[in-house]
């Protein structure tokens, strides 16, 4: 389970007056702190010795914590390490959505401009954090974490159909297959360089050619 310790939310001191509240908000500080050294221990171990081979034993020396304490926030390795898949692409999200807002505000309309805004940050949020980004491709996951990275690639496969509609009012879907495979292959290929240079190099290079492609709805006829 992924919630703090649960403690009371008041009280009454010895004098009969109320408990103060930063009693149990100190407790609850505390069980978040426990939950976050959890976390990015269980990233810099699962970055090291990968999914497979790492111990929970591992996790808890390393995040200063018990046994104990780690199923008391999670329900063991497989689900820190979705945790942790979560967390990233909610970051991920977040820099997708602002990189095309601010292209809006901006005032662009053209929705290819604004998907490559939104790739471009996707991209660049890989490179940010290549220890995650290769730890989730590299196929070393809890059992149906397959699964779960296909749901993810719909689900953004169709928050990107969004961006694209044909002049009927219907979706691009020929064009989004296109764009979300492109991104697919490009996401796994710069996690994987090992040269952080390199991996620039290409994502600045795949999307100079994924912004050649032109959404056949939009173009003037």
């Amino acid at each position: 389970m992924s919630s703090d310790i649960d403690v009371p939310s008041g009280g009454v001191t010895q004098n009969g007056g109320a408990r103060p509240a930063a009693v149990p908000t100190r407790t609850s500080d505390r069980g978040a702190a426990t939950r976050g050294a959890l976390l990015a221990a269980a990233r810099d171990v699962f970055c090291e010795s990968g999914f497979a081979q790492a111990a929970v034993t591992d996790i808890v020396a390393k995040a200063g914590a018990s046994v104990g304490s780690l199923y008391h926030h999670f329900n063991g390795k497989a689900d820190l390490y979705l945790t942790l898949f979560e967390d990233f692409q909610g970051r991920q999200q977040e820099r997708t959505r602002e990189a095309i807002s601010a292209v809006r505000e901006a005032g662009e309309t053209d929705p290819m401009r604004q998907f490559i805004a939104g790739a471009g940050a996707y991209l660049n949020g890989c490179l940010d954090e290549r220890d995650v980004a290769r730890l989730f491709i590299s196929g070393d996951g809890p059992p149906g974490f397959d699964r779960v990275m296909r749901q993810r690639l719909n689900k953004w496969a169709r928050r990107n159909a969004a961006l694209f509609h044909t002049a009927d009012g219907g979706v691009d879907e020929a064009l989004v297959t296109v764009l979300t495979g492109a991104m697919a292959g490009a996401v796994s290929e710069i996690s994987l360089l090992d040269d952080e240079d390199a991996a620039r190099r290409l994502a600045d290079k795949i999307m100079a050619i994924v912004g050649t492609i032109r959404n056949p709805g939009t173009e003037q006829r």
